[in-house]
C-alpha cells in the first residue's frame, strides 16, 4: 500500500540551433519560444519490465513481480515515477522545445503479499499510479506558466521537474497517511474522487478549483 518513487533519468535537451555570425552592429531581437509536449502512450509488451501509464489500462496483480519485503506492514508496494526527454530546434526567430514525457510503473520493483491480492488493495495501488500521472499534468501546467528564455530554458525546465518530483513524493506520502495505507475506506474514496477531478482538469486539484466536496455521484 506504499508507492516507491525515484528519479529515473533526466536528460539535457539537445539543441539544433542554426549558425549565426557575430555582428556588433546587429540589432537585438527577441526569440519566440513554443513549448510542445508528447507522451509515451504505447502499450507495453508482456515481457517488458516497464509499464507506461494508459488511462484505459488498470494495474493487474500480475504486474507486481518483485518478492514481498519481509519488513514493514505494507501489503503491497508500487514503484511509479515519471521522466522526460527533450529536444529543441531554432527556426528563424522561434525556438521550438519538445518534451517527451513518460509515466511508468516498474514491475520488478513492485510487489504484493499473497494474502493481499484483493480488488480493494489493487485499487489503492492504482491510485498511487494515478497520483504520478496527476503530477505530470501539474508539471506541464507549471511549464506553460513559466517564462522561458533562449539562454537558460534547459535549467528552468530541470528545476520545475525537480519541484514536481518533490510534489509527487509529498502527495504519495499524504495519500498513504490520510488513508492509513488504504485501511480508511472513506478517505480512500475522497482521494479517489480528488484525483479524478484533477486528472479531468489538467492537474488542477478540487481545492484549487474552489470545490469543497470531491465526492463524485454515479453517472458524473
Amino acid at each position: 500500500m506504499l508507492s516507491t518513487v525515484a528519479i529515473w533519468y533526466l536528460l539535457l535537451l539537445s539543441h539544433k540551433h542554426a549558425p549565426t555570425r557575430s555582428n556588433k552592429t546587429e540589432k537585438k531581437h527577441y526569440t519566440v519560444i513554443e513549448l510542445h509536449f508528447e507522451e509515451k502512450k504505447e502499450a507495453s509488451s508482456p515481457e517488458s519490465d516497464t509499464l507506461f501509464y494508459l488511462s484505459n489500462h488498470q494495474l493487474q496483480w500480475n504486474d507486481f513481480k518483485a518478492k514481498p519485503s519481509p519488513a514493514g506492514f505494507s501489503a503491497a508496494v508500487s514503484y511509479t515515477s515519471f521522466a522526460y526527454d527533450g529536444n529543441s530546434d531554432l527556426i528563424n526567430d522561434t525556438l521550438h522545445i519538445t518534451l517527451q514525457l513518460q509515466v511508468f510503473f516498474i514491475k520488478s520493483a513492485s510487489w504484493v503479499r499473497p494474502d493481499a491480492r484483493d480488488n480493494y488493495t489493487l485499487a489503492h495501488e492504482q491510485l498511487h499510479f494515478d497520483i504520478t500521472r496527476l503530477v505530470v499534468e501539474r508539471f506541464k501546467q507549471k511549464l506553460r506558466q513559466t517564462a522561458l528564455n533562449r539562454d537558460d530554458y534547459d535549467s528552468v525546465i530541470q528545476y520545475q521537474y525537480l519541484k514536481s518530483f518533490q510534489e509527487m513524493n509529498r502527495l504519495q506520502y499524504r495519500f498513504d497517511q490520510e488513508t492509513n495505507h488504504g485501511l480508511n475506506d472513506a478517505e480512500q474514496i475522497r482521494w479517489r474522487d480528488k484525483i479524478s477531478v484533477g486528472l479531468r482538469n489538467n492537474g488542477i486539484l478540487p481545492e484549487e478549483l474552489g470545490i469543497e466536496s470531491t465526492r463524485i455521484l454515479p453517472g458524473q
